[in-house]
């Protein structure tokens, strides 16, 4: 394995570069539970960055990065834990970039999938290696990396903090404007409702910057993503010792977000249970971290959205009503984007110069054909749907239009219209076939994967399975 790596060819990793063995002064942190992967990068990287740590689990990840201030963090994309993000790596990602956004983080993983590149990079990170890998991209990929983070420090930059929010013209979000004008300078609690993609993340950043919270960053959680395990942790922080892998105190997102505000995404998919919890905190605006006996006190803007009908659990006993009336002094319903269609050309466009910009593309305008296809879309995924095909389009165009070959639209596939089948009539189109039913499976996903452009949110609903299991189903078939 040594006289592999240092001379010639690890089997399925490509070769070194002599004329490249010269140390950078970057500083390598990898993540990776694979021990061959880690074998092999202990002998690599040292050869080319002046400090090298490997670590088998994400776990002690943020505890290291505290400790060892790497420049780049090569990332794996799947580990052994539960974690409803449709990859943990993407998990592990987000919390990096909140915690650390100067830190650069390239993710490591077996599936050139360019969906899960696309999302890894929207989420902030830098580049992405497919194993089996080359060396010598390996190593420029870190190399541009660590780059990277030397001249965003010195610059010191502000982070992305995401898109704008779009108003548009048209009358429904006319009125939804004036109303945030209006609650936006108060402290009350908002309740953004919506479906899946219609940008309600958005709006509570909005809401955020038209504050007086607005000098302090807003603290977002995705409660759909986080453990039932790690809940109470997560939110409310804990103490050293207070399980395994608690070696540090950590302060939870109420404590992060005093003074400022609290963001809390799919509200609806916190189990009875610990609803309790949630409502107490709010309640006396206090948190005890697991672990310890004493109180915090935490001044917090509190902001909830969720795409569930809140009203229709209370009444089926799964949303508490007392937390609900809590988080829902003002409420505010973003219409989908099939109610505003005259904004998906504005939209369109926006996104157009986003994501050229991002990744470095000539690409300035969009043909005809493509508009007319643009428009006629139902976009059942909103306008998040309609931003990652545009984002896909960038990506994969060639020349400086975007034409309608460019546009991956299943709105316009024989029996998936607008009023046509669902992935329900898949699996019976399939079914026709003697197939195995591993065979009708994995059709049926790749279908629905198609028909929501890769939307996991709208993907598990179509199928009525769980997010945690399709993605593991989609790592089984390998899509």
């Amino acid at each position: 394995m040594l006289s592999a790596a240092i001379g010639g060819r690890t089997p399925g990793m490509g070769t070194i570069n002599h004329q490249a063995m010269a140390r950078s002064k970057g500083k390598i942190l990898v993540v990776d539970d694979n021990a061959g992967i880690r074998s092999a990068l202990r002998i690599l990287l040292p050869m080319h960055f002046s400090g090298v740590e490997i670590i088998p689990s994400p776990g002690e990840l943020m505890t290291k990065v505290e400790i060892f201030r790497p420049d780049a963090v090569l990332l794996d994309m799947n580990f052994n834990r539960d974690i409803n993000t449709g990859n943990e790596g993407l998990y592990w990602l987000s919390e990096l970039k909140s915690r650390f956004p100067d830190i650069q983080v390239v993710l490591f993983t077996a599936y050139a999938d360019i969906s899960l590149a696309v999302e890894g990079m929207k989420r902030g990170a830098a580049d992405f290696i497919v194993k089996p890998w080359e060396n010598d991209k390996l190593i420029k990929v870190l190399e541009d990396a660590c780059s990277r983070h030397g001249s965003q420090t010195k610059a010191n930059p502000r982070p992305d903090n995401g898109p704008d929010m779009f108003w548009g013209s048209g009358p429904l979000m006319s009125e939804i404007r004036k109303t945030v004008e209006k609650i936006a300078p108060t402290d009350a609690s908002i309740l953004v409702t919506g479906e899946n993609g219609t940008g309600k993340d958005v709006l509570a950043r909005e809401i955020h910057r038209l504050s007086g919270r607005s000098g302090k960053p807003m603290v977002s959680v995705d409660l759909g993503a986080v453990p039932e395990s790690l809940f109470e942790s997560e939110l409310f922080g804990h103490a050293k010792g207070a399980y395994t892998d608690a070696r540090s105190d950590f302060a939870g997102k109420f404590e992060q977000a005093h003074g400022s505000t609290l963001f809390l995404d799919e509200i609806g998919n916190i189990p009875p249970y610990l609803q309790s919890k949630l409502l107490r905190v709010l309640q006396d605006r206090t948190v005890t971290r697991v672990g310890d006996t004493k109180a915090v006190t935490v001044d917090i803007r509190l902001i909830c959205a969720t795409n569930m009908d809140l009203r229709r659990m209370v009444r089926e006993s799964r949303f508490r009503e007392d937390l609900f009336y809590r988080i829902n002094t003002v409420h505010i319903h973003l219409p989908p984007l099939r109610e505003r269609k005259d904004e998906i050309r504005s939209l369109a466009g926006l996104f157009l110069e986003k994501y050229a910009r991002r990744y470095r593309r000539r690409v300035s305008s969009i043909s005809r054909e493509a508009m007319d296809m643009l428009e006629s879309c139902p976009w059942k995924g909103n306008i998040r749907e309609l931003q990652n095909c545009i984002e896909k389009a960038v990506i994969l165009s060639e020349g400086e239009t975007i034409d309608a070959k460019d546009l991956t639209l299943t709105c316009t596939d024989r029996g998936m219209q607008e009023n046509g089948a669902d992935i329900h009539e898949a699996v019976v189109i399939q079914s026709a076939e003697e197939d195995t039913l591993e065979m009708i499976e994995e059709k049926a996903i790749r279908s629905a994967m198609k028909k929501y452009n890769g939307n996991m949110s709208l993907v598990a609903k179509a199928l009525d399975i769980s997010r945690p299991t399709l993605y593991n189903k989609l790592r089984k078939y390998n899509i």
